[in-house]
C-alpha cells in the first residue's frame, strides 16, 4: 500500500491506494513545519487517521507539504510520519513540486501556488529551476489567503469595510479587535486564522462586488509585481496555479494576468487527483 498527501497549511488531502489498486481519498489538517512541530504532527496523525487505515502495513509515504522546502522542517515531518508509519519508506518534499507535478507532468513550465500561502517557480519538467521566496504571510505571500485576509481584518478593525459587510462580518464571527489581535500576536497558526476570512470574501462577492473585487484585485496585482513578474520571460509562460483562492477568484486571476500579458493554462483546486496519477504512472 502507499500513501500520497499534499499538504497545505491548513489541510492535507490524502490518497491510500491499497492492495486492490483502489483509491481512498480522506482529509487531516495541515502541517507546515514552520507553524507545526514534530509532536504535534505526530499525536495529530494518530488522531485523525481514518480508524480502518493499518499504518503498519504501508509500503511508501509521499508526503508534500507546505515549509518542506529546507532539510530541517523535511526532518520534523519524516520524524513524525515515520514514529506513525513505522514499516514504511517516507518521502518528504516541497509542496511546490507537488504542484508543478500536477499542473505539468513532464512538462517544464510556469507553476503557482495560491492557497493558504503563495508559492511559484519554473520546473524543467523534472525539477525546481528556479524559485523566488515568497517569504510567507508576514513579509510576503502576495495574492495568498493569509494576504487577502490581513486586508479584511485590517478594514474591519479601521472601520474601512462597507457598513452591510462589516455587520455581516461581526454576526458571524462576533470578534472583537482584542480577539482578533489575540489570535493574531498570541495564538498558534496565524496564517490559518487570517487565511480563513478569505470564504468571508467569497461568499459576499456578489452582493459586495465592488469591494470584493478591489481587494481581489489588489491581492493578485501584488503577486504580479512582488512575484511573478521577476521571473525571465514569465509572460512566455502561461499561468498555472493550484490552489483554494487562485481557483475561487480564477475569474479576477485571469482578469489581472491579462493586464500582465500573461496567459491562463490550467487552474485546479487541489492537486491530488492529479498526483497521483503521476505517481502511478512512474510505478
Amino acid at each position: 500500500m502507499i500513501l500520497i498527501a499534499d499538504g497545505g497549511s491548513t489541510k492535507t488531502n490524502w490518497c491510500l491506494i491499497n492492495e486492490a489498486g483502489r483509491k481512498i481519498h480522506f482529509n487531516t489538517e495541515g502541517y507546515n513545519p514552520y507553524f507545526a512541530k514534530q509532536d504535534y504532527i505526530e499525536n495529530s496523525l494518530r488522531t485523525t487517521l481514518p480508524d480502518s487505515l493499518d499504518a503498519s502495513k504501508l509500503e511508501e509515504v509521499y508526503y508534500y507539504g507546505a515549509g518542506c522546502s529546507t532539510d530541517g522542517n523535511k526532518k520534523i515531518v519524516s520524524d513524525a510520519m515515520q514514529k506513525v508509519f513505522v514499516n514504511a519508506k517516507i518521502n518528504v518534499d516541497h509542496d511546490l513540486l507537488a504542484s508543478c507535478r500536477a499542473l505539468l507532468g513532464d512538462e517544464p513550465g510556469f507553476a503557482a501556488i495560491l492557497g493558504t500561502g503563495t508559492n511559484t517557480c519554473l520546473y524543467d519538467g523534472e525539477g525546481i529551476t528556479l524559485n523566488i521566496d515568497s517569504l510567507g504571510y508576514f513579509l510576503g505571500d502576495e495574492g495568498s489567503g493569509s494576504f487577502i485576509g490581513k486586508r479584511l481584518l485590517a478594514d474591519y478593525m479601521k472601520g474601512f469595510m462597507p457598513k452591510g459587510l462589516s455587520e455581516s462580518f461581526f454576526n458571524i464571527y462576533g470578534l472583537s479587535n482584542e480577539d482578533i489581535f489575540d489570535n493574531i500576536y498570541n495564538k498558534p497558526l496565524p496564517n490559518r486564522f487570517c487565511a480563513s476570512f478569505s470564504k468571508f470574501l467569497y461568499d459576499f462577492k456578489t452582493t459586495y462586488q465592488e469591494y470584493a473585487e478591489d481587494v481581489v484585485d489588489t491581492a493578485f496585482t501584488a503577486f504580479f509585481e512582488k512575484l511573478v513578474k521577476h521571473y525571465p520571460n514569465y509572460n512566455k509562460h502561461l499561468l498555472n496555479v493550484v490552489g483554494s483562492v487562485g481557483y475561487s477568484f480564477r475569474d479576477r486571476l485571469s482578469v489581472v494576468a491579462d493586464k500582465y500579458e500573461m496567459g491562463v493554462g490550467k487552474i485546479i483546486r487541489s492537486p491530488i487527483d492529479d498526483l497521483v496519477e503521476y505517481h502511478l504512472s512512474k510505478r
